[in-house]
């Protein structure tokens, strides 16, 4: 018998059985023949007790056990699937000799553990700062740079940087509802488009500062510019200065040219300066900066990305499908909205959405059919997937929150 103390429990096997499996590690001890080899194959050996010590889990070491006298590994559900595949590695045994049906469950279960470590580590990786205490050391003016950056990217450092948080979604907030309010009729006389012009002015200055004096508290240019909220805040702040290059471009070129198609030119810098006013509703993204449901939104979506480029794909599918149907069973109807598939998918995609403005309805009865099977498809695609966004949104939310806390 073949005498094996796993962490101070002893088992016995014959030699017989353990030689077997000659590629294993139990294997390799009872073939073996030379002592010092193995002396490498366990922690330590007692010549008194001609017993082979391993400094491994001994309850783990009862399935491997089974598995020497029954030729069979066994998985309980309640396994670690890591500390079980670094055990049975260890022993030299491989994942093949357990029941098809263990080893499908089991890969399920290590699937599973490895996307959640996963999302773990990315969500690890979305709550850690961008710059550490650590890295301001030995860097010029660090302890003041770390401050000045404390004081803009971490409200909860301070009462003062939480009054700078506030005021920077405050700004945010005055941006886009003088951007809404700069398009209202009544505001576009000569003081409403005055008012509307300082306040943007005010606005600007104030993102300005607040990314300048990121930039410049900044550890690490390079990291600075590559990150994602950074990019929102340059993105903010722009379209202001382009407007004014634009409307300089604009003045420059009306007292330059005289003749006719200075009309032209001129209609396509208004047209493209309209473009970058629009930019500004960018600016809204910046409450993300300070908002954990924003970030667990973004976050969610960047982790379940396939499911809803699925959900688009079906949707196309219906669309496409519905549009095709009811095209073929109203275009002859007179005076019908259905003339081309193209004109069908609008129809298609406000069925699908359950929304049904009412704006084009069809008129036969195989028409009305095809637009219940469109809604009743609509209903189970628009149910399918807002259990796995909701739950691993409030999952999200939660550990975002906690760490904040």
């Amino acid at each position: 018998l073949l005498n094996i103390n796993v962490g101070g429990k002893l088992f016995q096997i014959a030699y017989k059985v353990v030689a077997r499996y000659p590629a294993t590690r139990l294997g390799k001890l009872a073939l073996c023949r030379d002592p010092m080899k193995k002396l490498q194959l366990c922690d330590d050996y007692s010549v008194q007790k001609n017993e082979y010590f391993f400094d491994r889990d001994p309850s783990m070491f009862h399935f491997i056990f089974h598995f020497y006298r029954s030729g069979v590994l066994w998985i309980m559900d309640e396994m670690c699937p890591s500390n079980f595949v670094e055990e049975i590695e260890y022993w030299g045994i491989h994942l093949k000799y357990t029941q098809r049906c263990c080893r499908i469950l089991f890969e399920e279960k290590q699937d599973e553990l490895s996307e959640y470590l996963k999302i773990q580590k990315e969500l690890e990786a979305e709550l850690e700062p961008l710059d550490s205490a650590e890295q301001f050391k030995g860097k010029f003016l660090g302890r003041f740079r770390q401050m000045v950056w404390n004081l803009i990217e971490n409200p909860y450092s301070s009462v003062a940087a939480k009054i700078i948080a506030v005021l920077s979604s405050f700004f945010v907030l005055i941006s886009i509802v003088g951007m809404t309010l700069s398009t209202v009729e009544e505001m576009k006389h000569k003081t409403g488009k005055m008012w509307m012009e300082q306040l943007e002015m005010i606005c600007a200055i104030f993102f300005t500062s607040e990314y300048i004096m990121r930039l410049i508290s900044s550890s690490s240019f390079k990291k600075f510019l590559r990150a994602a909220f950074n990019a929102v805040d340059l993105v903010a702040i722009l379209p202001f200065y382009i407007q004014i290059l634009f409307e300089n471009l604009d003045e420059a070129d009306t007292l330059y040219h005289e003749e006719l198609h200075k009309v032209e030119n001129v209609s396509k810098l208004g047209k493209v300066l309209k473009l970058i006013k629009l930019m500004r509703i960018f600016r809204i993204l910046k409450l993300a900066r300070h908002s954990t449901g924003l970030r667990a939104f973004g976050f969610t979506m960047r982790q379940c990305y396939q499911q809803v480029c699925c959900l688009f794909l079906f949707i196309a599918m219906g669309v496409f499908t519905f549009s095709a149907l009811m095209h073929s069973v109203e275009h002859d109807v007179p005076g019908t909205s259905f003339t081309s598939i193209p004109y069908a998918w609008w129809w298609a995609a406000v069925s699908l959405s359950t929304v049904g403005y009412g704006d084009t309805v069809p008129d036969t009865v195989l028409g009305r059919m095809v637009a219940f099977a469109c809604i009743s498809f609509g209903i189970i695609l628009n149910g399918m997937p807002i259990s796995i966004l909701y739950n691993k949104f409030s999952d999200y939310y939660a550990k975002l929150k906690a760490h904040e806390i």
